[in-house]
């Protein structure tokens, strides 16, 4: 059973603790840049349909709630972006991997996507996504489970 308390950029902590719905928890990044603005896009633009599928989606990422607010705002994503600052989550997870970044080696998040049940149990993952084209397999995917 997964649970933790992050900042977020409602204005409130979230607590997947007090989470009545099962989630799309993806992890990502950075705020801002090509692949995870696309990921980003594309979940937003399929929310509604894993809302009435009775998912909530949820992003999280390292950076700062006032970077994700206005990242959230630039461009209108309807969903809580988590701060992850001190990489509870990523942790958890196990999202956190050395990357090669231009030739330098350094820690970051692994794309990656994570179905959550109600009992806060992981029952579907996908590590090291591609932005093109995911939100599609795991809305697929959920539709399946229907």
């Amino acid at each position: 059973m997964i649970n933790f308390t992050l900042p977020s950029s409602s204005g409130e902590d979230f607590n997947i603790a007090k989470m009545s719905k099962p989630l799309i928890i993806f992890f990502y990044p950075k705020d801002n840049t090509p692949g995870c603005t696309l990921e980003s896009q594309d979940f937003a633009k399929h929310y509604k349909d894993f809302v009435k599928l009775g998912y909530e989606v949820i992003g999280i990422s390292r950076d700062s709630i006032n970077s994700h607010c206005k990242f959230r705002d630039e461009f209108a994503l309807p969903f809580e972006l988590l701060s992850d600052a001190n990489e509870v989550a990523c942790n958890l997870f196990g999202v956190i991997k050395n990357k090669n970044m231009y030739g330098k080696i350094v820690r970051g998040i692994e794309r990656s996507t994570f179905i959550i049940d109600k009992n806060k149990d992981i029952i579907k993952e996908w590590r090291g996504v591609k932005a093109a084209n995911h939100v599609a397999e795991v809305l697929d995917f959920i539709k399946q489970q229907k």
